[in-house]
């Protein structure tokens, strides 16, 4: 236990929130997204079509560590070949329904309560998070009344900077008025969160595992998380009230 620590953030895709697969759901988003954009070509030949750019932009994202905003991401890498006059407008909505096509995100069971449980202990919460969507997790926070516990939430597609850029750590540090060594950071991806929070002298690291993520990212062995933990709840073995 670290009783330096003033502020904890968090990831939200894997760690406070988690997608399950809803067909139905799926297939939907899939023929409003066609509908929204007004696509003649058949649905595989469109999401093959919008897949490959979308492998395009998250190359050079990854690589620059920068993120596009919404706008920018339909207009000049998804849609790039309709009327970006047309096309800019609904940006949102298109952002939406393209998170929505690969499954329905739902809170993990025990989010709420240890939310509300560390900001009675006296910390300080806030949200980092890679994301291309600028309204998702504001919507989420408030839909499942946790908006008030957070002091600041800092997204990649607000602020045009993607984890494990350390300035989006900074970032965050800043809008709490906390020093990083002061700071704790809970996120899924054993690469990315964890040489992020370090290179931004965070205080301390704890990687959340979840199965989809190491699948798709196995872990590094470079640089190791402090604490390791398998459900949100175990944040309230690590941090012990302030107060």
């Amino acid at each position: 236990m670290n009783r330096n620590i003033e502020a904890i953030f968090l990831d939200v895709g894997n760690t406070l929130r988690i997608v399950i697969e809803d067909p139905e759901f799926m297939a939907q988003a899939k023929k409003d997204l066609m509908t929204l954009v007004g696509a003649k070509e058949s649905e595989k030949e469109f999401f093959d079509g919008l897949d490959a750019r979308w492998k395009a932009y998250r190359k050079q994202s990854k690589a620059s560590l920068l993120e596009a905003s919404e706008k920018e991401l339909w207009t000049k890498w998804l849609l790039p070949d309709c009327p970006a006059e047309k096309i800019a407008p609904l940006a949102g909505r298109l952002t939406r329904l393209w998170r929505d096509h690969d499954g329905r995100r739902v809170p993990r069971a025990d989010a709420k309560s240890t939310i509300i449980e560390l900001h009675k202990r006296g910390y300080i919460l806030g949200i980092i998070a890679n994301t291309i969507t600028e309204t998702e997790i504001p919507d989420w926070m408030d839909s499942d009344g946790v908006t008030q516990y957070f002091k600041a939430v800092v997204l990649s597609s607000k602020v045009a900077l993607r984890k494990p850029n350390p300035e989006i750590y900074w970032e965050a540090a800043r809008r709490v008025g906390v020093e990083p060594s002061k700071c704790a950071y809970v996120g899924d991806n054993p690469v990315r969160d964890v040489e992020g929070t370090q290179a931004a002298g965070f205080g301390m690291m704890i990687l959340f595992e979840e199965p989809a993520t190491l699948a798709k990212e196995p872990p590094s062995g470079v640089v190791k998380p402090d604490y390791t933990i398998r459900e949100t709840c175990e944040l309230l073995n690590i941090f012990p009230p302030r107060k």
